[in-house]
């Protein structure tokens, strides 16, 4: 843990395979990090833009595009894990995180049945499976519970699609023993709405902790075993705001931020560490409120949101896959 007081965890938002025998494990032994997230963004990133590839990529002539994708995930995945193992073994998370192909996002069984072989091509039981949070991810996480698969349910943008997860979660532990997060989207929506809330005179770089402050809620109240809120997306682009500000506004016990490495470096050098979490329920609700009175419609916006997610990570992916041909 980052702030072992309340059990407040940074994981690495970037895994590269250079990355992983250099500043991965310095972040570790510094205690900073005790975990890593990945996504078709980080990987297509990774593999397109590092000289580190080029070797395995040799090896791995004569299989489809898909194919090489895997062999080259599972490989820095696989790693990633066998660094985090000690953690992982005395209870300070030391998980990692790989995301299902994007494009079965609305495909239950075909998201359970890749979920169960990448579990069995990696090996190692502290990996996570990062499954979108539709209403078909929703099904296939509750599945992947009950099979005792560890899991990270991502792009969750709205309330509702969060407690669709907390169901699926609550009805699949009723079977199985796991671990997931809820990764909780929050920077998105300051990139879409400041400019509408500059306009309209309210208060900007809000909305999305106001969300992720809505949801944490949510989780904690449903005190589900080996469940944890995960914020993620919390990066800055751009100088609106300093490079740590989505760290520092949601510091919370037994919570997860997951960020990219120099997001993280500037919250360990100037952030604030104060705990900012949980919020109380009626600041929320007079948030929302005024959303609402100002006529932003948040079901569009939750909407959107996730369709532009979906779609990047789809758009990710086929880049990867187009390259590897």
């Amino acid at each position: 843990m980052y702030l072992a007081d309340i059990e407040f965890s940074l994981w690495a938002d970037f895994i590269e395979r250079e990355f992983l025998d250099t500043k991965f494990q310095e972040l570790i032994e510094q205690r900073i990090i005790n975990g890593a997230t990945s996504n078709p963004a980080i990987f297509k990133e990774a593999i397109l833009n590092s000289p580190a590839y080029k070797e395995q990529l040799i090896t791995l002539q004569g299989l489809d595009p898909k194919q090489k994708y895997e062999a080259l995930a599972i490989y820095d995945i696989k790693k990633a894990a066998t660094i985090l193992k000690p953690l992982y073994e005395r209870g300070d998370d030391g998980f990692v995180s790989i995301e299902v192909d994007p494009r079965l996002a609305d495909d239950a069984s075909g998201t359970v049945q890749e979920a169960m072989r990448l579990v069995e091509a990696i090996g190692e039981e502290n990996v996570m499976i990062k499954v979108p949070a539709t209403t078909a991810g929703a099904e296939a996480i509750e599945e992947l519970v009950a099979k005792g698969v560890n899991v990270n349910a991502t792009l969750i943008f709205s309330p509702a699609q969060a407690r669709e997860v907390l169901d699926a979660l609550e009805r699949g532990f009723k079977k199985g023993k796991s671990y997931a997060v809820l990764s909780i989207f929050v920077s998105r929506f300051d990139r879409k709405l400041d400019p509408l809330m500059r306009q309209k005179g309210l208060p900007v770089g809000r909305v999305g902790i106001m969300n992720a402050a809505k949801i944490y809620n949510m989780i904690k109240k449903r005190e589900l075993p080996n469940t944890k809120a995960l914020f993620a997306s919390t990066g800055v682009k751009g100088d609106n705001y300093p490079p740590h500000y989505y760290i520092s506004e949601l510091v919370a016990p037994k919570s997860i931020n997951t960020a990219p490495i120099h997001t993280i470096e500037a919250f360990v050098k100037e952030g604030d560490k104060r705990p900012k979490l949980p919020m109380e329920q009626e600041e929320i609700d007079r948030f929302f409120a005024m959303l609402k009175a100002n006529e932003i419609d948040m079901k569009s916006v939750y909407y959107e949101l996730l369709q532009e997610g979906l779609q990047a990570f789809v758009e990710a992916f086929e880049q990867i896959l187009e390259e590897l041909q």
